[in-house]
């Protein structure tokens, strides 16, 4: 976390205010954790079969839909009550954007734990799991250092995980054609090969999520907007 000295959304004359926007930046990284964790444990539950571990999965969606809505209230608030300007209003507005990224995220982690569940139900696991394992273990890498980039203000990690968004789409697509060649060597692996392909369909949504925040948190700390720019773009920003 970064110091007093170093977070430079916390330096106002009103201490109340510097409180509300902590516990706005400590909601939102308990969120992270949260979904962060409903992603592992989705994958794991896949890989073990573990249809029990996925039904709670899906049984936590609600939590993490609950706490979307309290931080979206608690920013809207911040807004009404203090009418932040400049580096303090891209934090509140970067944060609503933000946990619209985590709950998809939480979303994702749903979709899986649910073909997890078909999975076990089916028996035989299908080929495809050492690629989900590969893209899961590099997207919840992302998203650990999207929220590591968000708690100490640092856009030269937000940048780094741009840069990764790309291995990942393109591990994706590889993943993709490798399963497409196992349903072609046999019909009878097709259910369960689409199964597995829907998984690293929703392992690279996750990717997209990650990249979405370290976008905002550069926007947090420029103050220029990097979507839908080109990466060369943003490392002009960053490096300002």
């Amino acid at each position: 976390m970064p110091t007093k000295k170093d977070d430079v959304y916390g330096d106002h004359i009103s201490n109340k205010f510097n409180d509300e926007l902590m516990e706005l930046k400590t909601e939102f990284l308990e969120m992270g954790g949260m979904v962060e964790s409903q992603v592992e444990n989705a994958i794991q539950a896949l890989m073990d079969g573990d249809g029990h571990l996925a039904e709670e999965i899906r049984a936590k969606d609600k939590r993490v839909d609950q706490m979307e809505m309290a931080i979206d209230e608690e920013a809207t608030l911040i807004i009404a009550r203090r009418q932040p300007t400049a580096r303090d209003l891209r934090l509140v507005i970067s944060v609503i954007k933000m946990v619209a990224d985590l709950e998809r995220v939480g979303d994702e982690a749903k979709k899986i734990a649910k073909l997890a569940i078909k999975l076990s139900e089916e028996g035989q696991a299908p080929r495809g799991y050492v690629e989900v394992r590969h893209i899961s273990t590099h997207v919840l890498s992302m998203l650990h250092d999207a929220l590591d980039a968000f708690a100490r203000l640092d856009s030269e990690q937000a940048l780094r995980i741009m840069k990764e968004d790309k291995r990942v789409d393109e591990e994706y697509q590889a993943a993709a054609r490798t399963l497409l060649t196992f349903m072609m060597e046999d019909t009878r692996n097709i259910s369960r090969c689409m199964s597995v392909m829907w998984v690293l369909r929703a392992l690279e949504r996750v990717g997209d999520h990650a990249c979405n925040i370290a976008e905002n948190v550069i926007f947090m700390v420029k103050g220029e907007d990097v979507r839908h720019t080109s990466v060369e773009e943003a490392e002009r920003v960053v490096g300002r």
